[in-house]
């Protein structure tokens, strides 16, 4: 069985190659094959049926180039990641607790040592 010409392009590549070549056509651009005036007067001189004639009887030197995904090892390769239970989320949860009671110093803001002086208030300033 033999494939007709739209079966080998998308419905959206088929729009796209009849419309520029209708857009051609009705800028006056040659025609490409012999199309009789009974022919073209049953199209009512349509560029977009003179251009869908002419797609299907493959006399149009329109390629389609299909860029292609490049498959490579990164982009395939699934990342795993660590599956931790309840459990063992609260028992490291209560080691760190236990570990901030132990040593508080070491997770403290602010040095305790360290003396913070105040500002002079601005109604200071403006007695003087």
């Amino acid at each position: 069985m033999k494939t007709s010409i739209k079966d080998q392009f998308t419905k959206y590549e088929i729009a796209r190659i009849i419309g520029a070549r209708a857009l051609q056509v009705a800028m006056d651009a040659p025609l490409l094959m012999k199309i009789s005036k009974e022919k073209l007067y049953e199209m009512k001189f349509d560029p977009l049926k003179i251009a869908d004639y002419e797609f299907t009887e493959g006399v149009l030197p329109i390629t389609i180039h299909r860029p292609t995904p490049k498959k490579g090892k990164d982009k395939l390769t699934i990342l795993r990641e660590e599956v931790i239970s309840d459990e063992e989320l609260a028992e490291k949860e209560k080691e760190l607790e236990k570990e901030i009671v132990e040593n508080p110093e070491e997770y403290s803001l602010v040095d305790e040592e360290e003396q913070i002086e105040a500002e002079p208030s601005a109604s200071s300033e403006e007695a003087q």
